[in-house]
Formats: structure tokens, sequence, C-alpha cells
């Protein structure tokens, strides 16, 4: 991994070099980890003039689960306690005679921004803006790979879930339970938190878990993920507990799972954020439901749970192959519950076979 993390940040390199830096200072966790490994909490990276600087508050651990930081990378650890790594760096590099360094402005606090400033006011500040996050974008093979894996183990801890009994168990139990199954199968913990939803609640994304029991001829939506390596995936599926469906339940499903089959077929290299967005919102609202709807219908996924591209009305720019989306329609309808489902997909060109569908979890209705 060394290799690919060198030219990772070589490629951020000739970024800052086009724009007049010849130093960067990332201090965004997601960012800190895509360029330099899994680090110690609160550690920063110094891309310098002549070498490239881990500095941390603690010496890295052994942490099999989520790695070790590149170890061609030089680590320099606090001595006292209490410090900051980012001023550190900042100080670091005043004594190397650096006169400039771009900086995460959107990461940095103001106060945290005004400690640079006054351990190195000599030191030309500027900003790095989201050059980091562009290029995460577009996944390689083995990120892809931790998210396959991370997905793999999400539709494991769904399906055993839904072997249960689960009438008469609350939305905060299942949701429990499910985050458990996770870590049973092999993941760092949940990619976000589980969201269970029951009956009126159901279909509300990111429903936050209540005491609220399941009862028969609920619908019931969940909406779960997997951290591997640090790799996030999602998944969201809605099923009918006890019961057969009532008419309503039937309509609703198929008409939210038509507008996920058309985002998901919609996704392509080159196809634009919006149009992927508009090809499944637009079956939603020549139903009806063009309120309410959430203002994405998808995103990126990877070292965080939401990452850019945004897929949504006003989004700009088109996709890319290799870059993981998320297409999560849903329709709530207030008192009665609605339906959310949610994969998690790679964009592959055509003659790859087109989207790869990371999320398998059955999506037909099921009466469980």
């Amino acid at each position: 991994m060394s290799e690919v993390y060198a030219s990772r940040r070589n490629r951020l390199r000739e970024r800052c070099n086009a724009s007049g830096s010849a130093t960067a200072l990332i201090s965004r966790p997601a960012n800190v980890r895509y360029l330099a490994g899994a680090a110690p909490r609160g550690a920063v990276l110094l891309l310098g003039r002549r070498e490239d600087l881990l500095v941390c508050l603690d010496p890295p651990d052994d942490r099999p689960s989520e790695g070790r930081p590149d170890e061609a990378l030089r680590v320099h650890c606090l001595r006292l306690p209490g410090g900051d790594p980012a001023v550190a760096a900042a100080d670091l590099l005043v004594g190397e005679g650096g006169d400039s360094l771009a900086v995460e402005e959107h990461h940095l606090t103001v106060a945290r921004h005004r400690e640079l400033r006054a351990v190195a006011p000599g030191l030309r500040l500027g900003d790095l803006g989201g050059a980091v996050e562009q290029l995460r974008v577009v996944k390689d093979e083995e990120e892809i790979s931790c998210l396959r894996i991370g997905a793999e183990i999400a539709d494991q801890a769904l399906g055993e879930l839904l072997e249960s009994i689960l009438v008469g168990r609350t939305e905060r139990h299942l949701a429990l339970e499910l985050e458990r199954r996770l870590v049973d199968h092999g993941a760092d913990g949940p990619a976000f938190a589980t969201s269970v939803a029951t009956g009126p609640n159901s279909g509300r994304r990111g429903h936050r878990p209540t005491d609220r029991r399941v009862e028969e001829g609920d619908f019931l939506s969940v909406c779960l993920g997997a951290s591997y390596r640090g790799y996030r995936c999602e998944i969201g599926r809605t099923f009918v507990i006890g019961t057969s469906p009532a008419d309503w339940q039937i309509e609703l499903y198929d008409l939210v799972f038509a507008a996920q089959r058309a985002g998901r077929e919609a996704l392509a290299p080159g196809a634009a954020f919006r149009d992927v967005d508009r090809a499944a919102r637009q079956i939603l609202d020549s139903a009806g439901h063009s309120e309410g709807l959430a203002a994405l219908t998808g995103h990126g996924v990877g070292l965080e749970i939401e990452e850019d591209p945004q897929l949504s009305p006003a989004a700009m720019g088109k996709l890319d192959a290799c870059v993981p989306v998320t297409v999560e329609p849903g329709v709530h309808l207030p008192g009665r519950g609605g339906v959310r489902i949610d994969d998690t997909l790679v964009v592959r060109p055509e003659a790859d076979g087109g989207p790869e569908l990371l999320t398998i979890t059955t999506k037909e209705l099921l009466a469980l």
C-alpha cells in the first residue's frame, strides 16, 4: 500500500504546485487516512517540500483491523500533552524555511486558524479547498474491494434479522441487534447510526429508532451499513410484518421500486448527476409525491458515508467509472408510513456489465 499512498500524495502535490503552493497541511481525518493510512486520532499530514510528515499526539499502535500508517512516512509525535498537531506541523515547516502553506479551511476552526497564524506569523496561508475530496471520488479496486466486503457484511446482518421473530420488538432493540451483528461478521462497526422504522415511522430518511414496537401489518424499513477498513457502504430495505401486504402498500412499494430501478439504470460513466436524480424523481413526481421527497436521490460513499458526488436536482458534474454511489429514493405518507429502497453500486461502463450492485439482499416485498 505504500506505493498507493505515495501516488495519492504525489497527485495532490501536483495540484498544490499548479496552484502555487509547495506545501500543504491535511487535517480532515478522512483525508489524512486516504493519503497516509490509518493514523492515530487527531493526526495531521504535512505535505512538505523535502518529505511528508505525519504529526501525531500519540505514536501509532497496533490495530490490525484498522491498519497502520504508511510505513514510508516519517512520524513526529508531540512531546508535550495537550498540543495541537496542526500547529506543531506549521512550526516545523517554519523551522525548515517554509514560507507558504495550503490548509483545509473548510475543516479548520477559526480558533485553530488563529493559532496557526500566531505560531507562524510569517507563513502565508492559502486554502487547499476540496482538493483531497476530489481525488477521493474515483476509487481504486482495493477501495472497491473494501466496500464490497462491507456490503456483504451488511447483507448478512440484515438477512439474519429477517429470519428472527420481529413482532413485539422495539425499533431501538432491532437497531442495536443489527449493529451487533455487523461487528460479529467482521465490520469495524456500523457505517452510521442504524435506522429501523415501523408503522407510521417507516419510509423516513434518517429516522432515529424509538421504543415503538413492531405490529402486525406494519411497514418495516431498515437502513444500515458496515464500515470495513474505514470504507462505508449502505443498504436500505422495506418489508411488511406478519400478513399479506395491503393494496396501498403494494402500490406504494411498486412505485418506489420503479423509481429506484430507474435511478440504478441511469448510472453510467458520463451521466450527469442531475439526470440520475431526475430518472428516479420524475417517477415519484408523476405519481403525486413531489412534496416531501428527499433533497437528493443518492450520494457517493467511501471513507465517509456521504461523499461527493451528490445526485440531486441542482448538482453539477458527470459520473466517472469506479465511483461508488447510493440510489435511495423513498416516499413517506404522514400517519401511515412509507417505503425506502437503498443500494450501494459502483459505476461501471456498459462494456464491463454496467453498474455493479454491491448490496444484494432481495428487493421483493416480503411479508415477514
